[in-house]
């Protein structure tokens, strides 16, 4: 299958693979879906480096990560040079125009990962991304009380919030910046949002670093950092739900599972782009980094002999390739102590997706810390013992 986009030929192989198990929904109603919401998917990506999340035998399996653009590409896809914290490199895929972002979709994309960085300006991040992360048992409703108290914050400081589902089971608010201020900066003033909306909704949100110590909503401020990317909106996710953007009069009236690969073109061409105009409404950070300065540093925590010291009592007991192979391990640990599973609560199993060297492993601890201390298990042999850094 060959498609006309931008005047240039794009190529479709296997346009009938299956690409959702559940649905039935293949490449070629990806790239359908994409052509439609095209205009709205583009103003999060347009030119914009991006990370190539490539589920190349559908959702069903894991997708791997890769960060430098394929070798064998047309001459009409650019590429950029990212340097990241560890002193990497690599030449990575910047999307130009809808044929761009179809072709990586024929790569095996399903969501869009852009940089919150324009490719003329690697070092100066253009948005400031908010990414509102629920633990396990948190309803949708605390989730939209956290978002609009996150949105009053931003405003308050002199930025626009923009809001959208994330596709999945949390949220996102990003806030348009002038690129003025390098990494650091926008992560410290994220942060400072973060810990300013702990501060007026205690009871629902949390910034605490450490997953153990979560309750509620946390709000993530480390996707601002260098080497991290979000799902764009419009994103079809690996749930094939869609991260739709949002007018702020909606939020608490839409639900995440009302925006899906089917339902979103009418959506679009009904009402348009919600976020459209929102290139023009740039801001300062000057407010949130007078407001971090204002909040001092975090008090530091308790440290061991090298690593951290954990605050919670934790045991771990998965490491896996796949997260099924890991929630299948936890099964059984269950099964060896009925006892503690019964005082266990939602948040108190964590279940971390970790990045290996081009795709995500799995890892399962539990927090014990609802465990009297006389009935909780000691650490033991782990039910799946996967190295992700091994080479195969």
């Amino acid at each position: 299958m060959t498609l006309e986009v931008d005047g240039r030929a794009l190529k479709i192989t296997n346009p009938d693979r299956v690409v959702f198990p559940e649905t039935g929904h293949t490449k070629g109603d990806l790239i359908a879906f994409y052509q439609v919401v095209g205009e709205g998917a583009l103003r999060g990506v347009e030119g914009r480096p991006v990370i190539l999340k490539r589920f190349v035998h559908g959702v069903g399996q894991e997708a791997f990560f890769q960060k430098r653009a394929p070798a064998r590409r047309p001459d009409w896809v650019g590429v950029v040079e990212l340097r990241y914290p560890s002193g990497r490199t690599a030449e990575e895929v910047v999307v130009t125009g809808l044929a761009v972002l179809l072709w990586t979709v024929n790569l095996g994309c399903v969501d869009l990962n852009p940089h919150p960085v324009r490719a003329v300006d690697l070092d100066h991040p253009d948005e400031l991304r908010i990414d509102l992360d629920p633990v396990p048992g948190v309803d949708w409703d605390q989730i939209v009380r956290v978002a609009l108290v996150a949105r009053e914050v931003l405003e308050e400081h002199g930025l626009t919030a923009w809001p959208k589902t994330s596709g999945s089971r949390g949220f996102h608010v990003y806030a348009p910046i002038e690129p003025r201020w390098a990494f650091a900066d926008v992560r410290r003033a994220a942060e400072a949002v973060a810990r300013e909306v702990e501060r007026r909704a205690p009871d629902v949100a949390t910034s605490r670093w450490w997953k153990e110590e979560r309750r509620g909503v946390f709000v993530d401020y480390n996707q601002n950092a260098r080497d991290r990317t979000v799902a764009s909106a419009y994103s079809v996710r690996p749930t094939g739900l869609v991260s739709a953007p949002l007018h702020w009069e909606e939020v608490a009236e839409r639900r995440p599972e009302e925006f899906t690969l089917v339902t979103m073109p009418d959506r679009y061409a009904e009402a348009g782009d919600p976020w459209e105009g929102m290139e023009a409404a740039a801001g300062r950070l000057d407010g949130l980094l007078d407001l971090a300065a204002a909040q001092g540093p975090r008090p530091a925590g308790p440290k061991g002999e090298g690593r951290r010291r954990p605050t919670r009592p934790l045991i771990e007991i998965a490491r896996a390739e796949t997260k099924d192979e890991a929630l299948a391990g936890l099964e059984r640990w269950k099964a060896r102590h009925p006892e503690v599973t019964a005082r266990l609560e939602p948040a108190d199993v964590l279940v971390d997706s970790m990045r290996g060297r081009s795709s995500t492993w799995t890892r399962i601890r539990v927090n014990l810390q609802n465990v009297p201390e006389a009935e909780r298990p000691a650490q033991e042999p782990l039910e799946v013992d996967y190295d992700p850094w091994s080479r195969r």
